[in-house]
């Protein structure tokens, strides 16, 4: 066992006959990092030296072991590599490549929130890097800015697997004590902040938090002490992103609320569905802005046809809010841009409301006893972002749906409670009236199980409602039609070509 008074390396001197020591980069509770030089390879290196009073107890010594065999095993262009490991006069040493630059940490300090893109784009390379990881079974548990260097490429980089374990390993279980929290408390996930078990999905929370941190500049929770700010984790939500920063868009917002949700059934199962969503939200916001630059563009020319040219009838992984590519961004805007005027530029709608887009899956027709429970039949037309085209309600012998019923409608289901504050309505018939109603979870089986929260008429062809719902999150919007139109030659009906919620 090696000696608790064995001094730390000196600058100048070389472990093993081959790392010559150069300059110490930083330190830790564990171990101590220096820049070092290979003399055998004639390369630069950076040598994780483990602190000789901590070599002496035999869990973290296998921790600081077993750092080296998991890194080790993990060959990925945005994982730091592992060189070599061994031991000198008393102390365990890992090396690794060096990389030339800085950390995620010291980006954000200097800089404050990052360009919308280039988060995503970092947090797109931080999850395929613990991908990876998770894939070989190994879960990081200290996902931080800390820990992602950025080289001098602009790519980033996963370090310090020091606590990571295996997804099965007992062992590493036994290294923990009972009820401690490893990790660090600005990150972490709340099963870990309680002691309990942590899986892939532990890292994907930890991500969610950095990614909220570059886009805000400022990590979500503070506190007193470690322990606040891990209870803060378990207890109170995600402060609103998009307060915080606004042109964060919804589409973004939700991922990172999904990232970050509390309840595991709520939060992404694995880390290679929040990259899948994370890449699609890139298309997006770069469509949005109008191009990408640095690491977002490098992301970009990457992705495969299949999202970056994707289209908006693919079916969002357990997402209302449709992270669209390139031509649905195309189809959204021409919706928001019929007859030439702009969603700012409305005066009925409060504030700068945006669209959040939906698949054509997500509309579903309402239509309760005594109605027989469907119309048409081709709702998804008022989601296919074609203006040209239109649900449309049956034909009735008169405005009152023949007065055999109280009305029929349309609803959409966001796939979570989120809040809408208006529902842009565009239509090839003006003058039918409608009510907008709400409901948190599940559809009611009647409309008195519904929340009124808007009613107007369509005396345009396109028309923003403020929706009146004390800001409460719910999953499910109904437009609810209450009088049709006369046709001109007999009949009436009411159409929709484009509905949209707007946040």
């Amino acid at each position: 066992m090696p000696s608790q008074s064995s001094p730390p390396p000196a600058v100048g001197s070389r472990l093993n006959g081959r790392y010559r020591i150069e300059d110490r980069i930083g330190s830790g509770g564990m171990s101590t990092v220096y820049r070092a030089f290979d003399e055998t390879l004639e390369r630069e290196v950076a040598i994780k030296i483990m602190h000789s009073d901590i070599s002496s107890d035999d869990a973290a010594l296998e921790r600081f072991r077993r750092e080296a065999r998991t890194v080790a095993q993990l060959s990925h262009p945005h994982v730091v590599m592992v060189i070599d490991a061994g031991e000198d006069a008393g102390h365990p040493y890992i090396v690794f490549e060096h990389v030339k630059g800085e950390t995620l940490k010291d980006r954000i300090r200097r800089e404050g929130p990052l360009p919308i893109a280039e988060a995503i784009a970092y947090a797109i390379e931080v999850g395929r890097a613990l991908q990876a990881a998770h894939e070989r079974g190994l879960v990081h548990r200290d996902v931080k800015p800390q820990n992602v260097l950025i080289d001098e490429e602009g790519r980033a980089k996963v370090t310090d697997f020091g606590i990571a374990r295996g997804l099965e390993s007992k062992q590493a279980n036994q290294l923990t004590a009972a009820g401690k929290v490893i990790g660090t408390t600005d990150y972490v996930s709340p099963e870990q902040a309680m002691g309990q078990d942590v899986s892939g999905q532990s890292d994907v929370y930890s991500l969610g938090i950095v990614l909220y941190e570059m886009l805000v500049g400022e990590v979500p929770f503070s506190g007193d002490s470690h322990v606040s700010v891990a209870m803060k984790h378990v207890r109170e939500g995600l402060p609103d992103v998009r307060r915080r920063r606004p042109q964060v868009s919804a589409a973004l917002a939700a991922v990172l609320e999904r990232a970050t949700a509390k309840d595991l059934e709520t939060r992404y199962p694995a880390m290679d569905q929040l990259v899948r969503d994370l890449e699609e939200v890139l298309t997006y916001e770069s469509a949005r802005s109008g191009g990408a630059t640095g690491e977002a563009t490098a992301i970009l020319s990457q992705l495969p046809a299949s999202i970056a040219g994707r289209r908006s009838r693919r079916r969002t992984i357990g997402l209302a809010v449709v992270y669209v590519a390139i031509a649905a961004v195309v189809a959204v805007v021409a919706a928001l841009l019929v007859n030439g005027e702009s969603l700012q530029n409305e005066p009925v709608a409060p504030g700068d409301m945006r669209a959040i887009a939906l698949n054509e899956s997500d509309a579903h027709e309402y239509d309760p006893p005594p109605g027989d429970g469907r119309e048409r039949g081709t709702q998804g037309l008022a989601l296919d972002g074609d203006p040209t085209t239109a649900w449309e309600t049956e034909r009735y012998d008169s405005p009152d749906l023949g007065n055999l019923k109280k009305g029929v409608g349309l609803y959409l289901d966001a796939g979570r409670p989120i809040v809408a504050r208006g529902m842009r309505i565009v239509t090839p018939k003006e003058d039918w009236a409608f009510e907008v109603h709400v409901a948190r979870n599940g559809v009611p089986a009647a409309l008195s199980g519904w929340t009124l929260v808007a009613s107007g008429v369509m005396d345009a062809t396109r028309k923003t409602i403020p929706l009146d719902t004390a800001s409460q999150r719910s999953r499910y919007y109904l437009l609810w039609i209450t009088k049709l139109t006369e046709g001109a030659t007999g009949g009436s009906s009411a159409a929709v070509s484009e509905v949209k919620l707007l946040s």
